[in-house]
């Protein structure tokens, strides 16, 4: 059984949360005084068909240079890319067109500016597209990658799936000495003749000072300690941000190809974090 995000009713309930929220902390989404289990962030998306996401939560990361990972999306804040459906849902939609200097667009969401937080947990309700070179990812970020830059920042990917492998999800810690292709990092695959394309699923990791645990849909199926990276240096004790994107190409999944099928639309139903014990 799917395990399910409780969304409460009405249509203001993501504003309203955004915004007490932001009373809590002058410029950004933190709760201080939280105590373990609180809700510290929550966006259920609901608002009218065609609306872009709470730009109180959400911050879109514009460009299309491949953000590192030679991915050939141009990454846009227009509604074509990514709004509200209507129905409850944040749709990120990557699309085959020209643009500028691009051959495909879509969209990256981020809270660098709204949002950061350590430990606790964090978990989203997601359905993915598939196809070949079609790169679904939702991940935290340390919230101090503009001072010591990448991967010293450390980054943890909750949800990432290689299109062509539809049911197939990774569970990743990148960091420094352990980056990139050589990222702790587990994969979850559902039942035979199952894809994550077919359902929303709960993919979540429960985030401790010394733990790191991964989920899907309540199956833990990975957990990091800093015993698990020797010599390495653990840097999972700072706030971290949110980002949600769909890629299209780049290093960990190839370039589309005449199988691929545009538009291909990342569908999220809530996103949830809920603060931990420090």
């Amino acid at each position: 059984m799917v395990q399910r995000l409780h969304k409460t009713p009405g249509p203001q309930h993501a504003a309203s949360m955004v915004a007490a929220m932001l009373l809590l902390s002058a410029g950004r989404c933190e709760a201080p005084g939280a105590e373990a289990g609180d809700v510290t962030f929550e966006d259920t998306f609901d608002g009218p068909s065609g609306a872009s996401p709470d730009a109180a939560a959400w911050i879109f990361d514009i460009g299309g240079d491949g953000f590192g990972n030679e991915q050939l999306e141009h990454n846009t804040d227009r509604p074509q890319n990514a709004s509200l459906d209507g129905d409850g849902h944040l749709v990120i939609t990557a699309r085959r067109e020209d643009f500028d200097g691009n051959n495909y667009t879509s969209a990256r969401l981020t809270t660098s500016s709204t949002f950061a937080q350590a430990y606790g947990r964090f978990e989203a309700r997601i359905k993915v597209p598939t196809g070949q070179g079609i790169w679904p990812a939702f991940w935290l970020l340390g919230d101090n990658i503009e001072t010591v830059t990448w991967p010293a920042c450390g980054e943890i990917d909750i949800l990432e799936l290689r299109g062509q492998q539809p049911d197939v999800v990774y569970g990743s810690l990148h960091g420094p000495g352990y980056s990139g292709a050589g990222a702790i990092n587990q994969s979850f695959t559902l039942p035979a003749g199952e894809t994550f394309a077919d359902d929303f699923h709960v993919f979540a990791v429960d985030w401790e000072p010394e733990r790191i645990r991964f989920f899907v849909d309540d199956s833990l199926y990975q957990t990091v300690t800093p015993a698990t990276l020797g010599s390495r240096e653990w840097v999972f004790d700072h706030p971290f941000r949110i980002i949600i994107n769909l890629a299209v190409g780049g290093n960990f999944v190839g370039s589309p190809d005449a199988t691929t099928v545009f538009p291909a639309s990342l569908v999220v139903d809530a996103v949830r974090v809920t603060a931990g014990s420090p």
